[in-house]
């Protein structure tokens, strides 16, 4: 019984954790608006999204970040708030990011991906005319994911 109690805690730690740290991070890239704005952002920060391949594309002025959205999916209402979204009308190219803390990737992958594909059938809906490409930021290793 102590094995499964020190196991549940562990597990309860470690979920702690991450929330904790997805949090945090969620909270300092909100803040971060655009490259420009990367003299006000702590060194660390800067530096891991500096040092993310493609990255930096979702750090341009017209990226929004908390983005709420909402619409009706196989006749539910769904409403969702897509982390990080930059809207490409020139290219028509919606895409979409989201921050996760996960250490093992596949762990919860199915779920990020459904995540994922209710966002793009939401975009899909206000910019019919637009691609949507979804990724996922991976924070415990600074790797940019594309689906």
């Amino acid at each position: 019984m102590a094995s499964n109690l020190t196991e549940l805690l562990n597990e309860y730690d470690a979920k702690k954790y991450a929330v904790d740290a997805g949090s945090v991070m969620h909270e300092k890239l909100r803040s971060v608006r655009v490259l420009s704005d990367f003299d006000k952002v702590d060194s660390e920060l800067k530096k891991c999204v500096e040092s993310c391949a493609g990255l930096s594309s979702f750090f341009i002025e017209k990226a929004r970040t908390e983005v709420p959205v909402a619409g009706i999916i196989n006749g539910n209402f769904i409403s969702r708030r897509i982390d990080r979204l930059v809207v490409d009308d020139e290219n028509k190219i919606v895409r979409i990011l989201d921050y996760k803390t996960d250490i093992e990737k596949e762990t919860y992958r199915e779920k990020y991906i459904a995540q994922l594909d209710e966002y793009e059938k939401l975009m899909c809906q206000i910019y019919p005319e637009h691609k949507i490409e979804k990724y996922i930021l991976w924070l415990h290793d600074w790797t940019l994911e594309k689906l």
